[in-house]
């Protein structure tokens, strides 16, 4: 199943996105409307089957006259994953690190497909970065690396367009992490039973104008989905909707000579074997 937030003049709605890219689907104020896509996924699998009948009963969308909105427009929490690909750490200049480097983002940097990423008026190294989302489905604390797995509801892509100089002004990478409209997020919620258990095996490529940046396999990753659930869980109680965003390879623009920012009239895809194409274009910030 996969499920797409959008908006439609004022109005927000949810739809589904059928295997030849149509959409159908309801507005909140449409009778039979099911309901937001983060409250579907704390009721459950059977509530997400039960809204994906109705909404796919519902009348087609035009996708060119909508807006797309990250499919969890305000998730409670985005824990992000550093230097998760070794390939990237080593780019970057970074001994492989024995332990995940989590960082937080916040929902007011996030934007949805199609929608512009900014390049704000303090700097001009705004730069790519393709990645795996899993959303959490089933909460909890202390959770076992066996079971793991079944606390995630389903996977998304996200573009985590990184400021790099203010990323470096600290130790601390926040600020350079959480400018607004940096943090592409979508363009569908895709639940866990239509991809492989960990979204293993899955080609991740990011292309900038057409040109690929970034290709690698998922199963790359240093610590693989089922580890990070568990591990952020031994400190953290996950809820339904939060998101893990994975940790993006190498071939980022700050590690190329000379270095490769993204900039007014660029368009950046990212696309990940099972969960579609993510596609934004860069703006000044105004």
């Amino acid at each position: 199943m996969r499920f797409i937030t959008f908006r439609d003049g004022r109005r927000s709605g949810l739809g589904v996105l059928s295997a030849d890219q149509r959409i159908n689907g309801l507005l909140e104020s449409d009778a039979g409307y099911p309901g937001g896509l983060h409250a579907l996924i704390g009721r459950g699998h059977e509530a997400l089957v039960a809204a994906h009948h109705a909404l796919a009963a519902g009348p087609r969308i035009d996708a060119a006259a909508i807006t797309y909105l990250p499919p969890l427009p305000t998730p409670g929490k985005i824990i992000c994953v550093g230097l998760n690909y070794a390939d990237h750490s080593a780019e970057s200049g970074f001994k492989q690190p024995d332990y995940p480097t989590l960082f937080g983002r916040f929902t007011s940097s996030l934007i949805g497909h199609h929608c512009p990423m900014i390049r704000p008026r303090v700097s001009t190294q705004l730069d790519y970065e393709g990645e795996v989302v899993a959303v959490i489905g089933r909460g909890g604390r202390h959770i076992a690396k066996s079971a793991s797995l079944s606390h995630v509801a389903g996977y998304s892509i996200f573009n985590e367009g990184s400021i790099r100089d203010y990323q470096y002004k600290a130790p601390q990478w926040t600020m350079g992490k959480n400018f607004d409209g940096t943090g592409a997020f979508g363009p569908a919620f895709v639940t866990a039973d239509e991809v492989p258990p960990g979204m293993k095996g899955r080609i991740l490529e990011t292309r900038l104008n057409g040109q690929v940046v970034q290709h690698t396999s998922t199963d790359d990753m240093v610590f693989d989905v089922a580890t990070l659930v568990s591990i952020i869980s031994e400190a953290i109680t996950l809820d339904p909707g939060d998101l893990i965003v994975t940790g993006t390879p190498a071939g980022v623009g700050m590690a190329r000579k000379p270095p490769l920012f993204m900039k007014p009239g660029d368009i950046c895809e990212v696309e990940v074997e099972g969960l579609g194409i993510l596609v934004n274009t860069v703006a000044d910030e105004t």
